[in-house]
């Protein structure tokens, strides 16, 4: 069983508020992408779990994946499954913003659902899900949303356009405690509501002045990543911002064309980045193009 584990950009994030236990509430606009990972899943003797891919190295010994602890997780909510080998290619950079452990734990709970031919239905898989992260539920349904509370309220995003982008991380890690704690305010206003089925202009002018709350914050803790978005924008970004708690940052183009350019430029000005241009997805799969 194959799945795909595809990158989570948060086109817009507001911060709007704060619990007693210190979780912030999220309000933001969730798509996916076809660049991601890639979780394999078959039969063992033993369990067994490897790691290749240009960002490997960086959970090489790592004994508490999100891998493992999603399929012990599931296992356990199974009551059973058998033994597994479970190869990770990992192609996102990692603690970058764009949910790459929280999208190979969902990969692998759905692959490994598959596999040993469970009938787990979706609301208890997600609520389930949660135990490994606020991502994880979001990365498990793969599809655009809206996320609210700490990420656990989802609500389908329909009538978006199919968005071109590139990826761009510059390698520098930006630890997510550290940009909460940069984050001045914590009270703001939510997204505003969704626009009706929309082409490419029309959507970016509604995202234009929506926000993420934690990208002033996160430039504060990390500067290049006002290097990142000039780099999107010089490019011939229509819209440029960083996702999540950071470092990367993604630029929406009119067609997979000007993206592809706009990467190619990119990577030959900065080769130690990882740039990566691709586009929007309906629904995570095995065999996905970009």
């Amino acid at each position: 069983m194959v799945e795909h584990a595809p990158a989570k950009v948060n086109l817009a994030l507001h911060v709007t508020g704060r619990r007693a236990d210190g979780y912030h509430l999220l309000d933001t606009l969730v798509v996916f992408t076809g660049a991601g990972d890639r979780v394999s899943v078959c039969d063992a003797d033993t369990d067994a779990f490897h790691v290749e891919g240009r960002f490997a190295s960086g959970l090489q010994g790592e004994s508490d994946n999100l891998v493992l602890r999603a399929r012990d997780l599931l296992r356990e909510l199974a009551g059973n499954g058998s033994p597994v080998f479970i190869m990770l290619e990992k192609n996102l950079p990692i603690a970058s913003g764009i949910g790459g452990g929280s999208s190979d734990a969902a990969a692998t709970l759905r692959a490994l659902r598959k596999l040993w031919g469970l009938s787990t239905d979706d609301t208890q898989l997600k609520q389930a899900a949660l135990s490994l992260g606020a991502d994880v539920p979001m990365c498990l349904a793969a599809t655009p949303l809206v996320a609210r509370g700490i990420g656990d309220e989802l609500e389908p995003a329909t009538g978006l356009p199919p968005l071109a982008m590139v990826l761009v991380n510059p390698g520098v890690a930006v630890p997510t405690p550290a940009v909460f704690r940069a984050l001045a305010n914590r009270e703001n206003p939510p997204l505003p509501a969704l626009p009706a089925r929309c082409g490419f202009h029309d959507f970016t002018a509604w995202l234009a002045p929506t926000r993420n709350d934690l990208q002033a914050p996160a430039m504060s803790v990390a500067p290049v990543i006002s290097d990142v978005l000039a780099a999107l924008d010089n490019g011939g970004a229509a819209l440029a911002r960083m996702s999540g708690s950071g470092a990367t940052c993604f630029g929406l183009f009119g067609s997979f064309a000007q993206a592809e350019r706009a990467a190619a430029s990119i990577a030959a000005a900065e080769p130690s980045w990882y740039v990566q241009a691709t586009a929007t997805i309906e629904k995570a799969a095995a065999d996905v193009a970009h």
